[in-house]
């Protein structure tokens, strides 16, 4: 149908336009009709802008706009008045003018929408994904979307301005084992054989370090057929970034760098520089997380100096395992009832742990069933490292170590709730956390895994004890945390092909295993790589912290359910047989 061209947007028209005649199109996102005059609001994703049909003003108008329904598709052609003293809507920019009609088109009909197209809808997050078509006309939804083209172009512009190149790599790759499960696609014209979505660009962004582009960055869509929750997807966005030349200080100083520029022209906040730092061990020790939210202070303490004479089994047990005694202390919880100190109880035993050991303080005394196993010097040294006080409550956890610390890390996130310490108004906790260990045992298959990725260098001090004792090997590997979520990760990368073989012979990859899965990279790595480094940040996540989200569904235009389903387009699907038979698959009952 002909309409006629919009002069503006529906969020746009301002005093300065009175008496203008303007065009507008939009869809209805309300209709009142007032005593013979209707008001149409008319919406699009610039805004709302008040239409006004009166039958003394045009009645063919008046007329056409007795059809109007919530969601119709409409252009109108008037004129701009100031709004009638006492009617203005100061919510909203356009609030102080609106529009009398002299011509109105419909351009669409629009069946009743399952749901209202507002902020707070009440209606499941299933119905809103089904039409998420729908769902992405509320503000919310748009405000988020725009959120995240903002952060695009502010990503290229930035990297761009720093001498980096974007450079697509490939979607169908050779399947690799980097710490998930592959989508694996079939070949049709190679019978048996499988290409693998990137679960990351890491090899070929390695390998364009190789070619020379000494500074590389791509925001990309990465693939992982894992187990979904609030914060994952089966398809993420990274902006990624690699190095050459470089070691980690001139990484954090890119990072912090787009950073600063995000809270600056997204949050119109200075983001003080340099980002503060904590060691991996740092991190566990004090807040039982290798990314710990410290917008609140409640740190851990550790206890096994106090205990180190101790007589109580369960102590002495696991200072002798090479295990950990750690303490958090509840301020003015020393009132809790029995039943309450129960569910805490049951709260980590449902994460692994045998028990909770808590001791309320009374008077500078330490009440506890525990307390009869301790010295006297024990528990005045108990309140003294606690910094604990007349009504304080003392939890102790003990066990194996980086199990013990998690465990007491997520009674400090379940306490901190409790007490209402996180302030999510607060300035924004930005953290490096550095030195990772550099590989993790798995008690299952016996053996050690890398705990990032196996392209990680060693710290260089590390790397004679990779052969006797890889447990206590640190890696160049950085995390970056926002408000206790992870949003960036990386490391500097091995370059060196000898180094590369020690890293696969601790983690139990032959020589024929290493040149099957990574020999086009270690075979590039014979002509000359640069040292390099780089990093990848969750975008997904970081978009969602940014527009107070929290899920990242909410910040993705069509994302998945946790199931990984698309409830809206209904994949997966099942596909024909002839299909299948092109590509040699056949599927058992």
């Amino acid at each position: 149908m002909k309409f006629n061209r919009r002069t503006h947007n529906c969020g746009e028209l301002r005093e300065k336009h009175i008496g203008q005649k303007v065009v507008l199109n939009g869809w209805v996102s309300t209709r009142r009709d007032l005593g013979g005059v209707i008001f149409i609001d008319l919406r699009d994703r610039y805004g709302i802008t008040q239409t006004v049909f009166e039958p003394s003003y045009n009645s063919e108008a008046h007329e056409h706009a007795k059809k109007l329904r919530s969601e119709y598709v409409i252009s109108v052609e008037g004129k701009v008045r100031k709004r009638p003293e006492g009617t203005e809507n100061q919510q909203i920019p356009t609030g102080y003018v609106d529009v009398m009609i002299d011509k109105l088109i419909i351009l669409n009909q629009a069946e009743t929408p399952p749901f209202q197209i507002e902020d707070k809808v009440d209606v499941s997050e299933d119905v809103r994904l089904k039409y998420r078509y729908i769902d992405l006309r509320r503000p919310k939804m748009q405000s988020n979307i725009l959120l995240r083209h903002k952060m695009y172009q502010l990503t290229r512009k930035y990297f761009d301005q720093n001498n980096f190149v974007e450079i697509e790599t490939p979607v169908l790759m050779k399947s690799t084992p980097e710490g998930a499960r592959d989508f694996i696609v079939p070949s049709r014209l190679h019978k048996g054989k499988f290409y693998a979505l990137p679960q990351s660009p890491q090899q070929y962004k390695q390998l364009l370090m190789v070619s020379g582009f000494d500074r590389y960055f791509q925001i990309v869509k990465c693939f992982r057929d894992e187990d979904l929750r609030a914060d994952r997807q089966p398809e993420f966005t990274q902006i990624d970034v690699e190095m050459s030349f470089v070691d980690v200080e001139d990484v954090f100083e890119i990072v912090e760098g787009l950073m600063q520029l995000f809270f600056k022209e997204i949050m119109n906040y200075e983001l003080k520089l340099p980002i503060p730092r904590l060691t991996f061990d740092e991190a566990m020790e004090k807040y039982g997380s290798d990314k710990p939210d410290l917008r609140f202070n409640l740190e851990m303490v550790t206890l096994n100096e106090t205990f180190k004479k101790t007589e109580f089994r369960v102590f002495k047990d696991a200072l002798e395992n090479d295990g950990i005694i750690t303490g958090l202390l509840a301020k003015g919880c020393g009132n809790y009832t029995r039943n309450q100190l129960d569910v805490l109880t049951d709260y980590v035993k449902k994460l692994g742990a045998g028990g909770l050991i808590w001791m309320r303080v009374k008077e500078n005394i330490l009440e506890a069933p525990v307390a009869k196993f301790f010295t006297e010097q024990e528990k005045a040294d108990i309140i003294k490292k606690m910094n604990a006080g007349s009504g304080d409550l003392i939890f102790i956890l003990t066990g194996t170590k980086l199990r013990t610390l998690s465990i007491m890390g997520s009674l400090r996130l379940e306490m901190a709730r409790r007490l209402n310490l996180i302030d999510t108004n607060s300035s924004p906790s930005l953290l490096w956390v550095t030195d990772f260990p550099l590989f993790e045992w798995d008690d299952e298959t016996k053996r050690y895994y890398a705990m990032h990725h196996p392209f990680t260098s060693p710290r260089l001090e590390d790397i004679d004890m990779m052969d006797e004792n890889p447990a206590n090997v640190k890696a160049r590997a950085y995390d970056l945390v926002l408000n206790g979520n992870e949003i960036a990760g990386g490391s500097i990368r091995i370059h060196n092909a000898d180094l590369q073989a020690k890293m696969f012979k601790v983690l139990g990859i032959s020589n024929e295993e290493a040149k099957e899965k990574f020999g086009f990279l270690m075979n590039a790595f014979k002509y000359g790589a640069p040292p390099h480094g780089g990093i990848a940040f969750g975008f997904d996540r970081l978009v969602m912290l940014f527009a107070g989200e929290s899920s990242i569904r909410d910040v993705i235009a069509f994302p998945k359910t946790s199931s990984g389903m698309s409830l809206m387009d209904e994949s997966p699907s099942t596909v024909d047989e002839e299909q299948l038979t092109e590509l040699h698959i056949r599927i058992k009952n």
